[in-house]
């Protein structure tokens, strides 16, 4: 082969496009669900603080505009990753979203909303098991509701974060006497009764 005619061969290579590598290229779900497995080592080796949307793009391979495509950001990424039956971001807005002086009843009257479905119910109990039982996952637990919920729930009226907590505490802990021991009268009581009983101390945190 002549040098013109090597030279044309190398132009020619040049100009064409690079070849795709066989096999079926990854669509949506394939993605999603890549991004979901590198979130999950990530959050579990990290914790939810130290894992960043680009560190769980890259090691689902994907760009970070996917995460945010799929998921918005990284709190929607953790409550997909650890198959939240609900999304903080939504029930946020609705219980401090509302007048200060109605916070107590409609904080009670939204967690009980959630865990009077069985459905909802049954993967908030396994992630308080895993998190009493399991490390690393207490650290992931106490990252996110510090981060995701209990500072945004603050901000949102400008109540103290100890008053926060403290509300979500009592809470939490008549919600397992409730739908965990089952003690009675509780676990018996109206969704009524129950707010009657603890909007009134609930409001008294949040004031």
């Amino acid at each position: 082969m002549t040098e013109s005619a090597q030279r044309d061969t190398a132009r020619n290579a040049a100009r064409k496009p690079a070849r795709r590598p066989p096999g079926r290229r990854p669509g949506p779900t394939e993605t999603r669900e890549a991004i979901l497995a590198s979130a999950r080592e990530l959050f579990a080796d990290k914790g939810y603080d130290g894992a960043s949307l680009r560190a769980i793009a890259r090691g689902a391979g994907v760009d970070p505009a996917l995460v945010h495509h799929f998921f918005g950001n990284k709190e929607g990424v953790f409550i997909a990753a650890m198959q939240f039956p609900v999304d903080p971001g939504e029930l946020l807005p609705k219980i401090f979203g509302t007048r200060r002086e109605d916070l107590g009843e409609t904080m009670v009257r939204i967690f009980l909303s959630v865990w009077e479905m069985p459905e909802r119910r049954a993967p908030i109990l396994a992630m308080l098991r895993s998190a009493m039982t399991n490390e690393r996952a207490a650290v992931m637990m106490r990252e996110f509701v510090s981060s995701a919920l209990f500072a945004r729930a603050a901000e949102l009226h400008g109540i103290p974060l100890l008053r926060i907590q403290a509300a979500a505490g009592q809470m939490i802990g008549v919600m397992i006497l409730r739908y965990v021991l089952e003690v009675e009268p509780i676990a018996s009581s109206t969704p009524d009764e129950i707010v009657e009983l603890l909007a009134p101390t609930i409001q008294r945190h949040l004031s």
